[in-house]
C-alpha cells in the first residue's frame, strides 16, 4: 500500500513540475509576442504545449524525451479516444509544424495572427491538462 502513494505522490511532482514549466514557457512565448518576437515565441509556445503534453504522460508516470513519441502517444491516448478534443489534436499538429519552420526554415516569416494562434493553443491545452489532472486528483 505505501508502495501504491509513492507512486501517486511522484505522479503529483511529475505534473505539477512539468505543468509549471508548460507555464513558465507560456509566459515567454507572450513576452516575445509582445516584443513581436515571432519566430522566438512560436518556439516558446510549441515548447509549452510539449511540456503540457509531458505533463499528461507524467499523470501516468510516464516520459518520452523524443516529442514525436511524446505527441504521438499523447494523439494516441487523450485525443482519439477523445479525452481531449480532436481539434486540440490538430492545433498541436499545427504547431509543431510552424515550430519547425521557426526553427530551421531560414526562410520562414512568422506572422503576427499566426503566433498569436500558437500562444492561444498553448493556453487552451494547459487549461485543459489542469482540468484533466485535477479531475484525476493529481493537482
Amino acid at each position: 500500500m505505501g508502495q501504491h502513494n509513492e507512486d501517486i505522490g511522484t505522479r503529483k511532482d511529475l505534473v505539477t513540475y512539468r505543468l509549471q514549466t508548460a507555464k513558465s514557457d507560456l509566459k515567454s512565448a507572450r513576452i516575445l509576442f509582445a516584443a513581436e518576437e515571432f519566430k522566438g515565441a512560436n518556439n516558446r509556445a510549441y515548447y509549452a504545449i510539449y511540456h503540457a503534453i509531458n505533463a499528461i504522460h507524467g499523470s501516468e508516470g510516464k516520459g518520452y524525451k523524443r516529442h514525436k513519441d511524446a505527441i504521438a502517444n499523447f494523439n494516441k491516448y487523450y485525443v482519439k479516444t477523445e479525452i481531449f478534443p480532436r481539434s486540440i489534436g490538430r492545433k498541436i499538429s499545427e504547431a509543431e509544424e510552424i515550430r519547425h519552420a521557426s526553427d530551421y526554415d531560414d526562410f520562414f516569416l512568422a506572422g503576427k495572427d499566426e503566433t498569436e494562434r500558437q500562444i492561444n493553443t498553448a493556453d487552451e491545452l494547459i487549461q485543459r491538462v489542469e482540468e484533466y489532472c485535477r479531475e484525476q486528483q493529481l493537482l
